[in-house]
């Protein structure tokens, strides 16, 4: 079967996108290593496993860097990617902001040049969803056929040996997951009304994310579970590999999202990210004074997406540089979900922690208390 290419996407088009795919934004990277491997490459795959591996933990291909997408442990990194090249899918589990999707989309974008085939798990994904529908007016008047079919992103990548995204797996109901049972230990889709079946093609595979937060929602069956090699991804062990994870994050969205301010400086990074650490973990970085913990999940992710609203503010609404005072309303946005609770912790923390640190942090607390009263 002849495999089918990625969407070819003009530049115009690239432009007016809110979000680019990984394998547009990345594409010069993509390219360069896929020219400049040496290395065998798995069926279906663009480019080898140490490619990719240095595709998404950064290096060098040729005169060209690779910027790092996942900061972390490189051997879990290598056990994803090893986990592909098997039978077995893969199952991607972590606290919320562990870079789950960020992964996924990336691994998929550098082994097939297309992240998009996507099944978002929600309480409302249907069983239809990840197998097939139908076009029931196609259905109605000429009864099932190729045309009337309606093919679910699984289905694409059985098709064209390709790799499938299965997001928030956990969200959805468990008879709803359990129809990928089948698919991925008999890898072929059946289609009674065609009276046919379609088999997976080599390179096939499923990446799926789960959330820590969600278990006990949906949990997967034991005969779902043993279907995936489970890849549970940490927490950013360091405060300095957060620091780094977060600046380079928000260099990317303020290129992309055209948010006309400056980047925020290396000390404005660092206060965000260390109150995030404290409030999430219960203590000061310092392990001397405990604190309360707020209701809201204080992830990485939700520390990026704080300083991209501080940078739209301060871009639309300031001087085009970042503010204490644009710092203050975002954290206040970020940490204060349950107004009830969350104010009371957050007033806590600012007269028990940050008060106490200085003039250095005078102005942001200042601002945060301002912001809170």
């Amino acid at each position: 079967m002849a495999k089918k290419q990625a969407p070819k996407m003009t530049q115009e088009s690239n432009g007016k996108m809110l979000r680019q795919p990984a394998e547009i934004l990345f594409a010069e990277e993509i390219d360069e290593l896929i020219k400049n491997d040496m290395h065998e490459k798995p069926t279906g795959w663009r480019m080898s496993p140490r490619a990719v591996l240095t595709y998404i933990c950064g290096g060098n291909s040729g005169k060209l860097a690779i910027t790092p997408k996942y900061v972390g442990n490189q051997r879990l990194v290598e056990i994803a990617i090893s986990t592909l090249i098997t039978d077995r899918a893969l199952l991607l589990i972590g606290e919320p902001g562990t870079a789950k999707s960020w992964l996924s989309e990336h691994l998929a974008a550098a082994i097939n040049g297309d992240s998009t085939k996507v099944v978002q798990g929600t309480a409302g994904t249907t069983e239809e969803q990840i197998r097939y529908t139908w076009n029931y007016a196609m259905l109605i008047a000429s009864g099932p056929s190729d045309q009337a079919l309606i093919k679910s992103p699984v289905y694409r990548a059985m098709e064209e040996g390709s790799l499938a995204r299965f997001e928030e797996i956990t969200r959805c109901a468990s008879e709803v997951q359990d129809a990928m049972i089948s698919l991925l230990s008999e890898k072929r889709l059946s289609l009674p009304e065609l009276e046919k079946e379609i088999p997976a093609q080599k390179g096939f595979s499923v990446i799926a994310t789960a959330n820590t937060r969600d278990r006990g929602v949906n949990d997967m069956s034991a005969a779902l579970k043993r279907r995936f090699n489970l890849v549970v991804l940490p927490s950013p062990a360091s405060i300095e590999t957060e620091i780094q994870i977060v600046t380079s994050r928000v260099e990317q969205l303020a290129s992309n999202l055209d948010l006309q301010a400056e980047v925020p400086t290396e000390d404005a990074v660092e206060k965000v990210v260390t109150i995030f650490r404290e409030l999430r973990s219960g203590q000061t970085l310092d392990g001397k004074n405990k604190v309360k913990s707020p209701s809201g999940v204080l992830s990485t992710a939700e520390a990026i997406s704080l300083l991209a609203n501080s940078m739209a503010l301060a871009g639309n609404f300031g001087s085009g540089t970042i503010t204490d005072e644009d710092i203050a309303a975002a954290l206040q946005g970020s940490v204060v979900k349950d107004e009830e609770k969350d104010h009371v912790v957050w007033s806590e923390y600012l007269k028990n922690v940050m008060k106490k640190r200085g003039a250095s942090w005078r102005p942001l607390f200042n601002a945060c208390s301002d912001q809170n009263a």
